[in-house]
């Protein structure tokens, strides 16, 4: 059963699915959101609330064969950003909590992450390995201006000079830029900067709390200006909301300095299906039916597509044509450039450094 939740600004989803793993739901009745209408109280403040968490590990080993990074690590859990396509909102089921409202406003907070990441390259078996930071859960979200975790694990790569990847859509990551640059100076790292489409008004009922269009292709420009590697994600690519955009969207992005782009078709996998369908119905009616049975068209007639190989790219006329169009696109404006291969030859030298410092100079944060 659902929280029937309704106009809940500033977010993504509006309604909290049940939880697949647990018994009991809760549901806010009808007859109770009316009482308090009439009392004048507020039934849902729809605040974000963060709640630390204490892992015993922060460095993930990515098993699926098609997600393209070997290892990640997520300061947060749950996202803030509100991305309502987003593939991430059902690992916060294994956390207790929904993937709808709950994902958005129930920020899991891991501030021994440094320490942990720290540990992990210090590990005897560990070689140098690139670590995608927000493989699952933006580490550039609002929770890190008040936490700062993402900028402590930038400083624990660059103390022992390890290879890191960064996914974000926020341009906060600007305030890294002086870590960054340290880290671009040594071939240590490379940034993806997901943008979606070029339209405000897309970008706003799409992911109601993210950086706006402009600002993420300022972020991708100053970057580039330092010289840090960046490329683009066109993810997820929407049929009927953004798919129009590909080529578009690749000549300004590559204007702005990126060196590559990435795409995704989205599918709708776990709760997200329902998430989604509830919040085009509200959002999008007039094209509701025709965007679902496209994204469906895309994935052998269903939302729900958890076929590896077949599941971020589709299937069909409709995803052929995006596939072409993506094609086109890296042909005319990416076919002169490539990201660059990140450094793993200074790691074990830095390692072996610091294991052989005096006593109370391994650990960054005493």
């Amino acid at each position: 059963m659902s929280d029937n939740l309704k106009n809940s600004k500033g977010r993504g989803a509006q309604i909290n699915v049940r939880n697949k793993f647990l018994e009991l739901s809760h549901e806010m009745r009808e007859d109770f959101l009316e009482y308090c209408r009439l009392e004048g109280e507020i039934a849902d403040k729809n605040k974000t609330s963060y709640l630390e968490v204490f892992p015993k590990t922060i460095v993930n080993k990515v098993t699926s064969p098609d997600v393209g990074m070997g290892y990640s690590m997520n300061p947060y859990q749950g996202c803030e950003h509100g991305c309502i396509y987003c593939y991430a909102r059902n690992s916060h089921e294994y956390w207790g909590y929904s993937a709808g409202l709950d994902f958005e406003r129930k920020i899991l907070v891991k501030k021994n992450a440094p320490q942990l990441l720290e540990k992990k390259l210090l590990s005897r078996n560990w070689q140098a390995k690139t670590i995608v930071m927000a493989g699952n859960t933006d580490c550039y979200q609002p929770a890190e201006q008040k936490f700062r975790i993402t900028r402590k694990c930038l400083e624990v790569f660059l103390k022992y000079k390890h290879p890191v990847a960064i996914i974000t859509k926020n341009a906060f990551i600007l305030r890294d830029l002086d870590i960054i640059k340290e880290l671009t100076s040594q071939g240590l790292i490379a940034v993806n900067v997901s943008i979606t489409s070029l339209s405000e008004d897309t970008r706003r009922v799409l992911e109601p709390r993210t950086a706006s269009i402009k600002k993420r292709l300022e972020t991708v420009k100053t970057l580039s200006d330092n010289m840090v590697p960046v490329n683009v994600m066109m993810a997820p690519i929407i049929p009927s909301i953004n798919s129009h955009e590909i080529l578009p969207l690749a000549k300004t992005v590559r204007k702005h300095g990126a060196m590559s782009i990435g795409f995704t078709v989205v599918r709708l996998n776990g709760a997200i299906g329902e998430i989604f369908t509830d919040w085009i119905h509200k959002t999008l009616p007039d094209k509701a039916e025709k965007v679902l049975h496209q994204i469906a068209e895309c994935h052998g007639g269903t939302l729900n597509d958890s076929r590896y190989g077949v599941r971020k790219t589709g299937e069909g006329k409709i995803a052929e044509q995006i596939h072409a169009l993506i094609k086109i696109a890296r042909q005319q404006y990416f076919s002169d450039i490539q990201m660059p291969q990140l450094n793993k030859n200074l790691f074990n030298m830095q390692r072996e450094l610091f294991k052989n410092s005096p006593p109370g100079q391994m650990n960054l944060f005493e």
